[in-house]
């Protein structure tokens, strides 16, 4: 068993040893001295913990290591009110959202940084130091010339705000608290207390700062000390792993109780003869004596931990053995190991357990300064390694007390073992990426009074990670000035951009030769493939560029690109567009990611700019609208045709069609939709006619004289537009008949 001379440990702490250290040499006492009392030195705890209370001790944590901190210093929360919908017909709901700043302390000594942070069990902070909620982090690392944080100095003022140093702390300012359930989650940290893994020696000379400290170079990824004293810190460690303490040269010493590597042992010469205070008349005589306890009962340890491969949850490692009758020994020791680790120390602490103690004492007269309590000697009386446990100087000699102790440093080192730390459910660690952004105006899908336009928002991101942003409009001509107009949700919208130019085809076809390659804004993202029924039922919808198509078959190429064809072109009224397409041009999935904005909130679509801003944006993301009158402007006519009559009279017609109906039901004339029925008709180019008529119905008829002085090179074609009471359509193209 792991020894502690604890008269020794007190001396240390006491200041001088001078006199006193004649009657502390030798005096090493097992680890049984506590007998009946329980150490409660570290312990194992929850990781979901978090304190507020004053007066509470603060840890001191070593390596890397997950801790929850205590609560220091908080701001009452800040409500934020935010309405949303209103559009199409839904009604306007106002939610509320909080956010607070505070400060939470993690460590009582200087810590070199902080790693994750976990909110309620989930990311609050990644390895590559985002927050996944808005908000700002500061972390001071608790040197002594720290200075206060200046939030905290603001609110409190200068002179009441301490800078904490020597106490490593962590400042959130703004943290947005919707994901918490509007109040401060229980927060853990992941604690770089070093630039590197610590190790016992590195504890034990943090802790007993003059204490010579050596064979303790056991490595561990974290260890934490939240309570006791340094002789209870210590006793625990020695629970799982031997340690001794011995005063050498005026100072406490502390080391392996076992061989750590190579040992050369201290050779002690031939035991003297006792004249008096001996045990038995056979030791007085020989000079030693040697007791063997019987084989104890076999008892299993094991060892309780921080498991480093599941994100630091408590683990437990048996120890390889047999286990009779009785309760497992658990050792709670408060480190952060694998479980190849843990089980060496639980099955060396079982050997430790089932073996039986052999102890000599041992007469010399002669005086070494290197025979002291922990060091390892041979006898010649005999064979195996052992440990000088405690000496005593008598009158008749120097009487030592020796233990045997396994000659390989069991348990220190150790074959290699195949442990299991199991499974954990990591919370998954997505960087946050910069928004991609479109804006646009779709045509009027027959809910509402369609007197509105219906602009709706786009919004996306390169990885999962994206959790939305917030949105914002330019109204133009206002010193730049913002006005929030909701948030983008977390759902990202499918989109990206198109690879080459889409080809032009018939709207009255299903064509199925084009293709057309789109790479999407998230290479994570997937397209699905339809069929015809699913098609004539309205599934997927995509607008490109300006024009608004459906397609059959998505293949994936990989990298995010996908190869779409079978395509239903100019939907909606948009085949006015389908001749227009360039390179690289916008594509976006038409289903319930996109965001519907108020109409009151954005002004006129044609100046206003949509602007986004989120976690992963360096800088606001800004848009136009595109496409801004689709909503409010009427649809072309369809079927038109001239037809010139016997008395040289060409008479025209055309089929209206209305905004928001789009399925012909009952046979009969589409509904108006405007206020009054207008159209235009004009030779040639509408924005540059050579005639132009107006009429109130779908039909026009015109005089031999009015077209057959055209000039030579006019052209030869009629222009249909309806005029509705925000715009005009786009012209519908009737030929000259021959």
């Amino acid at each position: 068993m792991a020894t502690l001379l604890l008269t020794a440990v007190g001396s240390a702490f006491g200041g001088p040893i001078g006199g006193a250290i004649g009657a502390l040499v030798g005096r090493q006492i097992d680890t049984m001295i506590f007998g009946g009392r329980r150490v409660e030195g570290p312990r194992l705890k929850d990781l979901t913990v978090q304190t507020s209370s004053y007066g509470s001790a603060l840890p001191l944590h070593f390596g890397k290591m997950r801790a929850a901190g205590s609560v220091i210093w908080a701001t009452e929360l800040i409500e934020h009110k935010e309405s949303t919908g209103g559009g199409k017909g839904r009604p306007s709901v106002t939610s509320y959202a909080y956010s607070s700043s505070f400060a939470v302390a993690i460590s009582s000594r200087p810590i070199a940084g902080i790693g994750r942070i976990w909110a309620d069990g989930n990311l609050l902070r990644g390895a590559n130091g985002d927050l996944k909620v808005g908000g700002k982090l500061r972390v001071h690392l608790g040197h002594g010339d720290q200075t206060a944080d200046p939030l905290m100095a603001q609110a409190e003022g200068t002179a009441r705000c301490p800078a904490y140093r020597g106490l490593a702390y962590v400042v959130f300012e703004d943290l947005e608290l919707a994901d918490y359930g509007n109040r401060l989650p229980s927060l853990t940290f992941e604690i770089l207390a070093d630039a590197s893994s610590t190790s016992i020696a590195a504890v034990a000379r943090t802790i007993l700062p003059e204490v010579v400290v050596s064979n303790l170079d056991i490595g561990l990824a974290g260890f934490s000390i939240d309570q006791g004293s340094a002789g209870d810190s210590l006793a625990v460690i020695a629970d799982a792993v031997p340690i001794a303490f011995a005063v050498v040269g005026g100072a406490l010493a502390v080391h392996s109780a076992e061989p750590t590597g190579p040992v050369v042992p201290i050779l002690l010469p031939e035991p003297a003869a006792a004249n008096r205070d001996a045990q038995s008349a056979e030791a007085k005589a020989s000079g030693w004596s040697r007791k063997r306890e019987p084989l104890p009962q076999v008892r299993q340890c094991g060892i309780r931990y921080y498991d480093v491969a599941r994100d630091y949850q408590p683990g437990l490692q048996r120890g390889i053995g047999r286990s009779e009758r009785g309760d497992l020994q658990v050792i709670e020791l408060p480190a952060a190991l694998s479980a190849a680790q843990a089980q060496t120390l639980a099955s060396n602490a079982s050997r430790r357990a089932t073996r039986p103690a052999d102890t000599i004492s041992y007469r010399v007269t002669e005086i070494d300064p290197a025979i002291v309590p922990g060091a390892f000697v041979e006898v010649p009386i005999a064979s195996g390694l052992w440990r000088v446990a405690q000496w005593e100087w008598q009158q008749d000699g120097v009487l030592l007390s020796l233990a045997a102790c396994p000659s390989n440093g069991g348990s220190m080192t150790g074959a290699a073992v195949m442990a299991d730390p199991g499974r954990i459910n990591a919370a998954t660690d997505l960087a946050s990426t910069p928004t991609v952004l479109g804006a646009f105006a779709l045509p009027w899908d027959g809910t509402g009074s369609g007197t509105t336009p219906a602009v709706f928002v786009a919004a996306s991101g390169a990885s999962a990670g994206w959790t939305g942003a917030a949105l914002l409009a330019d109204l133009g001509g206002d010193g730049g000035a913002l006005t929030s107009i909701g948030t983008t949700g977390r759902r990202r919208a499918r989109m990206g951009r198109t690879v080459g130019t889409f080809p032009a085809a018939s709207p009255l076809l299903l064509d199925r030769q084009s293709t057309l390659d789109v790479v999407l804004a998230g290479p994570d993202q997937t397209l699905e493939d339809a069929s015809l029924i699913q098609l004539l039922q309205g599934a997927n919808r995509a607008r490109i560029g300006s024009e608004i198509v459906q397609f059959a078959s998505a293949k994936p190429l990989g990298g995010g690109v996908w190869r779409l064809s079978g395509w239903l072109r100019g939907r909606g009224g948009t085949e006015w567009a389908i001749g227009s397409h360039t390179a690289n041009e916008p594509f976006v999935l038409i289903e319930d990611t996109l965001v519907q904005l108020d109409a009151a909130q954005i002004g006129d679509p044609a100046t206003t700019r949509i602007v986004a801003v989120g976690l992963g944006d360096t800088a606001a993301v800004s848009v136009s609208i595109s496409d801004p009158g689709a909503t409010l402007r009427p649809l072309s006519p369809v079927h038109g045709k001239a037809v010139r009559q016997a008395d040289g009279t060409m008479a025209l017609d055309w089929v209206r069609r209305a905004r928001g109906a789009w399925r012909w039901l009952d046979g009969v004339d589409a509904p108006l939709n405007e206020e009054a029925e207008r159209w235009e008709i004009t030779v040639g180019d509408p924005d540059a006619p050579v005639l132009r008529w107006q009429t109130t119905g779908p039909s026009l008829a015109v005089a031999t004289g009015q077209i057959a002085d055209l000039p030579a090179g006019a052209p030869r074609y009629f222009a249909v537009r309806q005029i509705g009471r925000n715009a005009a359509s786009p012209a519908l193209r009737i030929d000259f008949p021959a």
